[in-house]
């Protein structure tokens, strides 16, 4: 698999060329996407007229928390170095679902690979850094922060965004559909805002408004909290100035009920509550949501099977239902894990 090094970025159409995404999804970049292409290629800084909820691009960032195991999520079938080493937790060529004559999806990714057969998806081997750092704390903070594995950063990669081209920005900007503020929300001008995903929305009372907010585990979220205030306390310090409200929120689930499709599962609610935000026109530019459960170092294949079918089949859903809503071209969806398990 390439690394770092190999590759070497010398200009956005380049590189989403690379991604497979053409020319037509260059408007659809993030705007700290687009600075940051614009800093790479040593651009001027250019205007950008502020938008609104209804026509601004959104980054949607999924953690697979806990360590994904890369190797039989995209699965190098036709290399003998990963069968003698997986004798037992490698998959045949006959049952991965093939993407060409050397790599295959796990078998119950099919919600991906009907996205990848679309030309929706890209995939990205052997992103790292150095020497990688094994312990899920210290490498969900490498991630988080964006920094140098022998440095510490005190903000996050998102929350440098928002004090870099949101000020004066609605603290909806960024919303982490999560029980603890991801650190990569961390900022110092402290913005964004938690909803609880353990089944529950709480109104500006503390009383519960419904059961669509997903469920959670003590695992979701490897990194440190933004603020040592619970989301609700932090919640309504970014909520001081008025400018966002849980009442804001629940109006717009009121108005925009669930959607049909999606399956029945935790992460599924969440996607589907971050399409009825999107679809409601709330003016938020990072959604941030998390699938835990990929420290499988026992069970691997029961374990990791069920896993990938929650995420193929809700990433799926919510992109059937961006492509419904008629927003999927401006709706970018990331996923991460903070590392990948060993070969054997």
């Amino acid at each position: 698999m390439p690394n770092d090094s190999d590759f070497s970025l010398q200009s956005r159409r380049q590189f989403l060329a690379r991604l497979g995404l053409g020319a037509a999804a260059t408007w659809t970049l993030p705007l700290f996407l687009e600075r940051t292409f614009g800093a790479l290629e040593g651009d001027a800084p250019t205007s950008t007229q502020a938008l609104t909820g209804k026509d601004a691009p959104i980054l949607v960032v999924l953690q697979l928390a806990g360590g994904n195991d890369g190797l039989n999520t995209l699965v190098p079938y036709a290399d003998d170095l990963y069968h003698r080493a997986r004798p037992a937790l490698g998959f045949a060529a006959g049952q991965v679902l093939k993407i060409d004559g050397h790599l295959g999806f796990h078998p119950a990714l099919a919600g991906l690979k009907s996205l990848h057969d679309e030309g929706l998806l890209a995939t990205i081997q052997g992103v790292g850094y150095p020497n990688p750092n094994r312990s899920h704390f210290r490498s969900t903070e490498i991630w988080q922060t964006a920094s140098e594995s022998d440095q510490t950063a005190r903000h996050g990669w998102l929350g440098r965004y928002f004090d870099h081209a949101c000020e004066g920005s609605d603290a909806s900007v960024g919303v982490a559909l999560t029980n603890e503020m991801p650190q990569s929300f961390a900022a110092a001008n402290p913005t964004g805002i938690c909803l609880p995903t353990n089944k529950r929305r709480l109104n500006d009372r503390g009383e519960d408004l419904d059961a669509d907010m997903g469920g959670s585990s003590i695992d979701m979220l490897g990194g440190g909290s933004a603020s040592q205030l619970s989301p609700l306390d932090y919640l309504r310090r970014t909520s001081l100035d008025g400018k966002m409200s849980h009442q804001k929120i629940s109006a717009i689930l009121e108005k925009n009920p669930a959607p049909t499709g999606f399956p029945n599962n935790a992460l599924a609610h969440q996607f589907s509550t971050i399409s009825r935000l999107i679809a409601g026109g709330l003016s938020t530019r990072v959604y941030y949501l998390s699938l835990g459960g990929f420290d499988t170092h026992n069970r691997q294949q029961g374990t990791h099977q069920r896993l990938m079918e929650t995420l193929g089949s809700s990433m799926n859903a919510f992109v059937r239902e961006m492509q419904r809503q008629g927003n999927y071209q401006r709706v970018m969806l990331l996923t991460f894990s903070e590392f990948g398990r060993r070969v054997a």
